[in-house]
């Protein structure tokens, strides 16, 4: 006994393993399938979008591999004790950093998960929309006991059931079964269309054995007449869901180029924090150095101490701000190393031959050209204006909303004879009935409140659309503005290094000759620092601003790795075939074909 209960546990045991195996791996291809439609569907949607991520996926990645990157050479001595952190780091260029940050940033991956969702949703809507098969079973093993008063028939001499006293208690078995298999389809006119095949099966397995089953093939069609009915109530959800995954695929776009820009925005600012520590320590060896040849002379009795102490306060100050610029660089390197998705304990130096390369170059196109391609191109203003076409096909649905309901139903079957089993049922048995089910407009108060909202919803809709429009030429003279500021910052800051190093010279020339005052000398190093810095600030600003220039204007194209293609040689060229509509944005005669981009 103990040894078959051992085999049955185990028995048990395996069966309970299988079933575990068998629904985790139809998890997987249940998982397996929906990426693929996801993907098709955001591949065959994403033509629609310029410049969509061709190679889309929210496959998360490996960890991020450095290998193949250069490393860096010996620690700059501007960085002090900090510097050895440098010894031998990853040395990353800006390319990789983008490319880096595309394939591990958390926030990038959440805005592709986000997008995902968006056609997930829109699965499932075109789904319904389309034959939805469905099957059904049920089994019962019943038992039954039932009181019988049974005597003997005096003509037939067989038992039979008879009015006594004695009665005793008769067991029955019996097995019963139904199966259903059908399909569902709701149809582009409204109507709801039902089939189902359906077959019962009982057998009793006492007594008289005997075995009863029939089969049956019934429809019903549900067609509304006033209310629901057409394609444009019918369709709406599905309707909607495309035209949200349009919007979601058009806002991931605009996405990737503002992370792109914000990416370059962050790197270029380390490399300009890099660089405010190389200036404070220039500036920190220069007071060391007037400090210790005002001493020198001090000492020999040629300069007043005064002179001296207020130099050494100037090391000190100049010290306690060379500090404070490595711990700026470091901290910011870090949170850039998070941005992107790497550890923080990666060894990471950015290159500065990426900040050697800036140059201050003009845009070459006018603000009125300008204003009049980004109005064209961009995707977001795009989605605004068909957003309002939303509005305004509401507004019809909610119309349709206040029409009497009334329904068209038909229905029918055909039923097999008895004990046919899974046999084609005989269409000689049929029956048949067709009516309309109506629901007059007594109260229609919701109905009312919801088309007038649907106007309101119309009117805000189309007036958000001027807004954008608005906001948008704002937002490219802004960055005209911005462009023109940081030239001439950088123009200015260019002049003032000269001249501040002049001042500098000449001040340490007048100090080593005992002509020269402590304050002058000391106010020429601060002016050349400050200098120094607001060149390095302007020079970024601007390169910073041309990039916001192009994707304001929805010009910035990206590559596959994350980097933008270069628009100073030659300015893109957009064919106007999105004029902006001078009247309801929603009106039938508005055009909304894609804009064309041509180099």
């Amino acid at each position: 006994m103990p040894s078959t209960r051992i085999r049955a546990l185990n028995t048990a045991l395996l069966g309970a393993s299988l079933a575990v195996a068998l629904g985790a791996c139809s998890a997987r291809r249940y998982g397996a399938a929906a990426d693929r439609e996801v993907a098709r569907l955001i591949t065959t949607r994403g033509e629609r979008v310029p410049n969509m991520d061709r190679h889309f996926s929210i496959e998360t990645n490996a960890p991020p591999d450095l290998g193949a990157l250069p490393r860096a050479d010996a620690p700059p001595e501007f960085l002090g004790n900090q510097g050895e952190i440098e010894r031998d780091a990853v040395l990353l260029p800006l390319i990789p950093a983008l490319t880096l940050a595309i394939q591990h940033s958390r926030d990038y991956q959440a805005r592709k998960e986000t997008l995902y969702l968006t056609a997930l949703d829109v699965t499932l809507v075109r789904h319904r929309h389309q034959p939805n098969f469905f099957g059904t079973g049920r089994g019962d093993y019943q038992v039954t006991t039932e009181e019988v008063r049974v005597g003997i028939d005096a003509i037939t001499g067989q038992p039979t059931t008879v009015l006594t006293a004695d009665a005793i208690l008769i067991e029955e078995q019996r097995v019963s079964g139904s199966a259903t298999v059908g399909v569902n389809w709701l149809l582009a006119t409204g109507a709801r269309l039902g089939v189902a095949f359906t077959t019962d099966f009982l057998r009793y397995l006492t007594g008289d054995p005997r075995t009863f089953s029939q089969s049956q093939v019934a429809a019903q069609l549900t067609q509304p007449l006033l209310q629901g009915a057409g394609k444009l109530a019918a369709m709406e959800d599905l309707t909607q869901a495309e035209r949200s995954l349009l919007y979601g695929l058009r806002d991931f776009t605009q996405y990737r180029k503002e992370f792109a820009v914000e990416i370059a925005s962050a790197y270029y600012g380390i490399l300009q924090n890099r660089d405010a520590a190389r200036n404070a320590w220039a500036d920190l060896q220069r007071s060391r150095q007037n400090a210790e040849r005002e001493k020198a002379f001090a000492e020999e009795g040629l300069r007043p101490m005064a002179a001296v102490d207020q130099l050494q306060q100037n090391v000190l100050t100049s010290e306690t701000r060379w500090i404070e610029t490595v711990r700026a660089y470091r901290e910011a390197l870090d949170r850039f190393k998070i941005r992107i998705g790497l550890p923080i304990a990666t060894r990471l130096v950015l290159d500065d031959r990426e900040l050697s390369a800036l140059a201050v170059t003009e845009p070459g196109l006018s603000l009125d050209d300008a204003l009049s391609v980004a109005v064209q191109t961009r995707l977001d203003l795009q989605s605004r204006k068909e957003q309002v076409e939303d509005a305004e096909r509401r507004i019809k649905i909610a119309a349709n909303q206040l029409l009497p309901k009334v329904d068209l139903v038909a229905a029918g079957s055909v039923s097999g004879t008895a004990n046919s089993g899974f046999a084609t049922p005989d269409f000689e048995r049929y029956r048949w009935n067709a009516g309309l089910d109506v629901d007059l407009p007594f109260d229609r108060k919701a109905e009312r409140n919801s088309y007038r909202s649907a106007i309101i919803a119309r009117n805000r809709a189309s007036r958000e659309w001027d807004l954008a429009v608005d906001e948008i030429r704002l937002q490219i003279a802004n960055d005209a503005r911005e462009l023109e500021q940081a030239r001439r910052n950088y123009e200015n800051a260019e002049v003032s290094v000269k001249l501040g190093e002049r001042r500098v010279e000449e001040q340490t020339l007048r100090a080593e000759l005992g002509r020269g005052t402590t304050r002058d000398l000391l106010d020429a190093q601060d002016d050349l620092l400050t200098a120094r810095n607001q060149r390095t600030s302007a020079l970024v600003s601007h390169n910073l601003a041309r990039l916001r220039f192009w994707r304001d204007m929805g010009i910035l194209y990206l590559k596959d790795n994350g980097h933008w293609d270069s628009l100073d040689a030659s300015v893109r060229q957009v064919r106007p075939l999105d004029p902006v509509p001078t009247t309801d944005p929603a009106s039938p005669n508005a055009t909304h074909a894609e804009p064309e981009i041509t180099q």
